[in-house]
């Protein structure tokens, strides 16, 4: 089994489901008492929260690479961000160690590919949902990717940044959420990532008729076949 290294703490809530659904894959797939080998360097969120806000990307690609490569010299054989927004970074923390990166986008392209759908959905933060970093890498795999009109951003953030990263589960939320899903359903997405990990503690998918693509768990699943190959 190979070492998963994981930069976390992006929401620590976030890590948390990151390190419980790896460890219980393996238990699942192994089985008797096997368990995840797994590094994991968690960051101060306010910190890069508050690099982010002020727009200081090269400071948060700092403090992201320092952590992946306290991570790769713990042994770890490939990397994991446990988030989405940071994703903005990948290519410069990849660029900075000498293992791979799983980026999140072409997990979940590879995904929906897998499923037939050539149109999805993407609600995330925000920030991700505005700028195309990360709706740009998914299309670059011949998907057409539709976000929330911008009216919509707010209600989501909202959600995700003063509920999810606390741990609050709210069902007057889960509805907002699933409304705006169902929207991009009818706006033709053929599929919708939940492209938050925060998120799918809120939604699942008996919530709703469309197919939806949990980040995180398929990042988990992805990191799991390379680990177990």
């Amino acid at each position: 089994m190979q070492t998963i290294g994981l930069v976390g703490g992006l929401s620590w809530e976030s890590s948390a489901a990151y390190y419980e659904a790896l460890n219980r894959g393996v238990e699942e797939r192994v089985g008797q008492l096997s368990s995840a080998r797994t590094v994991l360097s968690s960051v101060d969120f306010a910190e890069v929260t508050a690099l982010q806000e002020a727009e200081r990307w090269d400071d948060v690609a700092a403090v992201l690479t320092a952590a992946a490569q306290g991570v790769e010299r713990a042994g770890a054989d490939f990397l994991l961000l446990c988030t989405t927004t940071y994703h903005l970074v990948a290519e410069q923390v990849a660029d900075a160690v000498g293992i791979p990166l799983l980026h999140l986008a072409d997990v979940l392209a590879d995904a929906a590919t897998a499923q037939g759908v050539t149109s999805l959905g993407f609600v995330g933060t925000e920030f991700a949902m505005s700028r195309p970093f990360f709706t740009d890498r998914i299309a670059g795999h011949g998907l057409t990717v539709h976000v929330p009109p911008a009216a919509e951003h707010a209600t989501v953030d909202r959600v995700i940044y003063e509920e999810l990263v606390h741990g609050r589960v709210e069902t007057a939320s889960r509805r907002e959420i699933v409304r705006v899903i169902e929207d991009l359903w009818d706006a033709g997405a053929g599929g919708v990532v939940l492209g938050c990990t925060e998120l799918e503690l809120l939604v699942q998918q008996a919530d709703v008729d469309v197919p939806v693509f949990p980040a995180t768990t398929l990042h988990v699943a992805a990191a799991l076949d390379r680990a177990l190959a």
